[in-house]
């Protein structure tokens, strides 16, 4: 199926959404590679910092519930073309701030507008591949988030050292709208498309699902009566802060415990995030393997989620290495887990929902991640700071990689506790 024109079109709009991932991920961490000069300028502490982050996922949370909303009333075209010009108005916004007030508001702006990019994604995907192949889908346009992260850390010092720190907000966020001209011109829904045949049509929604429509919506009060909407919310919840955590505080962990030059392009964070490609799109591939071989969906999503939480649990160990590359190999390890562990969870909610909710359902469980990220972000600022008193940030990075180390086992067996078989929701 995927030899004809309107096959390759479908993986032409996973391109798509791969390229709007990773100027997502860009966006993202240009305020971790640029946390020194920043702190700098405007004197921050740690704390303070992890606060200005906190903020940004409060905004993001619950511009993902509204976004989630949003998309399910109005569509992915429409819905993603608003978010994409939040995000990019508000990164080039970050250039013009000359305190901490006004960069915190452009934060803000930042992540409502960034919000939208996976509740439209998922979908997205939802509307365009049946089930066996959404996983190997989202692990695709989710491997965009590892590109970005590994471009960051390249472009980002080398704007720095040449043109200073807000010409690298303006170039960042400026790439989002040229990406808005691509998805205006190329995208629409499988039922508008004229070229889209009768046969291709069927294997689309091969699921027995009804057939998408924008202003299809599900009350959330009604779907957070429903146990495998908490499910998803807890899964998220629990690791979501966990990644967040990779994309702002690296660059600083480097910087202090090997001295990493942040004018200098940061070869460490380019091997982790260049790791997690392999994850993500791996770990799409792996669950959807195994459902080609007749696992059902639930063993194998659960299965290869279970693996995945084990491969975290090693980064609590970095404490114990004084060789950079040590360290290096074992978060590279944890970070490419979780983005196998995102790719999984992120279908699941396609898997347990029609489709007229799964936007709602990851804006839900979005939300969740964000909250957990708005409590985890400032307790790590206040963590450095507090052994940094005592003895250094070095000795409160390590209690912190110990957290992250066992959040993807606590949060798979939750999953487990409130959906088992991750039963199909009837809304009907």
């Amino acid at each position: 199926m995927t030899e004809s024109p309107i096959g390759r079109y479908r993986w032409t709009i996973v391109g798509l959404l791969f390229a709007a991932t990773t100027i997502n991920y860009i966006d993202r961490q240009v305020i971790g590679l640029l946390k020194p000069t920043l702190t700098t300028v405007f004197g921050w502490d740690n704390t303070t910092f992890g606060t200005i982050n906190g903020i940004f996922q409060f905004f993001y949370a619950f511009g993902l519930l509204g976004f989630g909303w949003l998309i399910d009333r109005v569509g992915t075209k429409i819905g993603y073309t608003i978010s994409i010009i939040i995000w990019s108005v508000f990164a080039m916004a970050h250039s013009l701030a000359r305190n901490t007030l006004a960069f915190t508001i452009a934060r803000s702006g930042l992540g409502l507008g960034e919000s939208g990019n996976f509740p439209a994604a998922i979908k997205t995907v939802a509307e365009w591949f049946p089930k066996k192949e959404r996983a190997l889908a989202t692990g695709v346009f989710n491997s965009g988030a590892n590109i970005g992260a590994v471009v960051a850390p390249i472009m980002v010092p080398l704007i720095l050292a040449s043109f200073g720190w807000q010409m690298a907000f303006i170039i960042t966020g400026a790439l989002g709208f040229i990406w808005l001209i691509f998805w205006w011109l190329l995208y629409d829904i499988p039922s508008r498309e004229k070229k889209l045949s009768k046969a291709e049509f069927d294997y689309i929604h091969s699921d027995d699902e009804p057939v998408v429509t924008a202003g299809t919506k599900v009350p959330w009060g009604r779907l957070l009566k429903i146990r495998q909407t908490w499910a998803f919310i807890f899964g998220k919840f629990l690791t979501d802060p966990i990644w967040w955590f990779f994309l702002f505080w690296l660059a600083d962990y480097f910087h202090k415990t090997f001295a990493l030059d942040v004018m200098k392009p940061g070869w460490p964070l380019v091997i982790i995030y260049s790791s997690t490609t392999i994850g993500s799109i791996g770990g799409g591939y792996a669950s959807g393997a195994l459902i080609n071989r007749g696992w059902p969906i639930y063993k194998a999503r659960k299965t290869v989620m279970f693996i995945f939480a084990v491969c975290v649990l090693p980064v609590f160990t970095v404490q114990y290495f004084h060789n950079m590359w040590a360290v290096v190999a074992l978060i590279s390890l944890a970070a490419a887990a979780h983005q196998a562990w995102s790719a999984n969870i992120f279908t699941t909610a396609s898997d347990m929902f029609p489709k007229r909710a799964v936007s709602s359902v990851i804006g839900i469980g979005g939300m969740a991640g964000s909250v957990g990220g708005i409590i985890f972000q400032p307790m790590v600022g206040w963590i450095l700071d507090y052994f940094t008193k005592i003895k250094s940030a070095t000795m409160g990075y390590n209690f912190i990689f110990m957290i992250c180390g066992v959040s993807y086992l606590v949060a798979w067996l939750v999953m487990h506790l409130f959906a088992p078989k991750m039963t199909r929701v009837q809304l009907d």
